[in-house]
């Protein structure tokens, strides 16, 4: 195999090689520092590339396995982060000019746990600034879609959407709060989970909402990214909100087989007027597909969940502003002015419609848990439609466009941070134009397994995930 190759195996297929030592992981990590160097110019997908660091973590990992030690399906493994988790001595930044000096002394607990299971840090990745939704202005350069680089990657996690599917780094992380791991998986091709809320910890991470956010995988295939969550779920005594329950193993689940499995669909949202109709026609296909696979599906009816944006917003908004005034208040003229309007709006929103939105999420909650008694995964778009064109105009335009917004992808996705239900997106088809499209499934609490086999045994039966972009 030429080096030039190894970016483009999946990350389970390049952790066989490295186990087998038919591809060393000094080699692997060369390989993907060269692409980087290459292709990233067109995308800024990095904050940080960690060259030095990554060949120093791919020596040790060839020695260790050439020594008969081996951790895991992630050691040698070349990877990147979103640059919202503490990395201790590598730079932090949020995706802010306000952090751009800030090192952390201290890894978070996903980063101590990565390099426990021996991976390779090529980097951090871009993000919005302090994991904010859209934004205008990006200190670090606009994250571009490989797909189609006038196009957004997704946001937060734009740089893990972007550099995951050009084939810059194996596998990543992102951080999912309103859809931020979902919606670049949707709009870049690839495999998101967001784990149930206090599966993985957070301790050493630029929080945006404590009640909502979490960190997973977003990976080229379901079984990669199976194997990242695997080296970062469980119980951390350093974040109290995470839960002391037992780990299974992940890729156990991906057996193929989905006999039995009860899908309920989702008909407000596959009959949202707003969705795209390429966007509707694709995740009825692949509901189809499950069905041809021996799943059952049937209609269920959320009648909150149209108006999860709203309330996703509201209690991020405020939970955002009031975590982040310390650094916000002072600085705020370095501050992307999209994120300015958000700060000083999440400063004034009324307790009164805070602890409103906290009711109806209690009610939604009910109405999805109660959906999950009778169903083994709910199904629906994991968007309005595929990617949008990097936005070029900053703020709010009008009252119709913020309603829009609230349509639009966390509609989608905000049922499940809201009720903290795990939720996944896998690919599902194309567009006529060439941009990838999302199924989302959701099932209940720690229910991480019945996600991946499902998605699992879907991906095996299609070959959306098998096509590259060109770049």
């Amino acid at each position: 195999m030429q080096k030039s190759e190894i970016p483009f195996l999946s990350a389970t297929e390049l952790a066989r090689l490295i186990q087998s030592r038919q591809v060393s992981p000094v080699e692997a990590a060369e390989a993907y520092l060269e692409r980087i160097a290459a292709v990233d110019g067109r995308l800024n997908s990095y904050i940080t590339v960690t060259s030095d660091h990554a060949i120093a973590a791919a020596r040790q990992a060839e020695a260790e396995i050439a020594a008969g030690t081996y951790r895991g399906p992630l050691h040698g493994l070349p990877l990147a982060v979103k640059d919202q988790f503490h990395t201790a001595g590598i730079p932090t930044t949020g995706g802010s000019a306000i952090l751009r000096d800030f090192v952390p002394q201290h890894d978070a607990t996903v980063m101590a746990r990565l390099k426990d299971a021996g991976a390779v840090l090529l980097g951090k990745l871009n993000m919005s600034e302090f994991a904010m939704a859209d934004i205008y202005q990006h200190p670090y350069g606009t994250p571009r879609n490989p797909w189609d680089i006038t196009r957004n990657p997704g946001t937060s996690s734009s740089g893990s959407g972007a550099a995951t599917a050009a084939f810059l780094c194996a596998t990543s992380l992102g951080e999912d709060t309103g859809g931020s791991i979902r919606g670049p998986a949707n709009f870049s091709g690839l495999v998101g989970l967001r784990p149930t809320y206090g599966r993985v910890s957070r301790h050493g991470v630029m929080g945006g909402s404590w009640s909502m956010d979490t960190v997973g995988p977003i990976s080229r295939t379901v079984e990669d990214a199976a194997i990242t969550f695997q080296a970062i779920a469980g119980h951390d005594p350093k974040d109290p909100y995470t839960w002391n329950v037992p780990v299974p193993d992940y890729r156990a689940a991906l057996t193929g087989d989905i006999r039995g499995l009860k899908v309920g669909v989702i008909t407000e949202r596959m009959d949202a007027p707003n969705l795209d109709p390429e966007m509707r026609d694709a995740v009825t296909a692949a509901i189809g597909t499950l069905g041809e696979l021996g799943a059952d599906a049937q209609e269920v009816s959320l009648p909150l969940a149209p108006a999860a944006g709203a309330m996703s917003m509201t209690i991020i908004g405020v939970e955002w502003a009031s975590l982040h005034r310390p650094t916000f208040q002072p600085n705020l003229a370095q501050m992307d002015y999209n994120n300015q309007i958000r700060f000083l709006t999440g400063g004034v929103i009324p307790a009164h419609a805070y602890n409103k939105a906290q009711k109806l999420r209690t009610l939604l909650r009910q109405q999805i848990l109660h959906a999950l008694d009778e169903v083994d995964v709910l199904a629906l778009p994991s968007g309005i439609g595929p990617a949008p064109p990097v936005e070029s105009i900053p703020g709010i335009q009008s009252k119709e466009h913020a309603l829009a917004g609230l349509n639009a992808r966390i509609s989608f996705t905000g049922p499940f941070n809201l009720a903290g239900v795990p939720a996944i997106s896998v690919p599902c088809g194309f567009t006529a134009a060439g941009l990838p499209l999302g199924l989302q499934l959701a099932a209940r609490p720690f229910a991480e397994q019945t996600l991946f086999q499902a998605a699992h045994a879907y991906q095996q039966n299609t070959t959306w995930h098998t096509r590259h972009p060109n770049i």
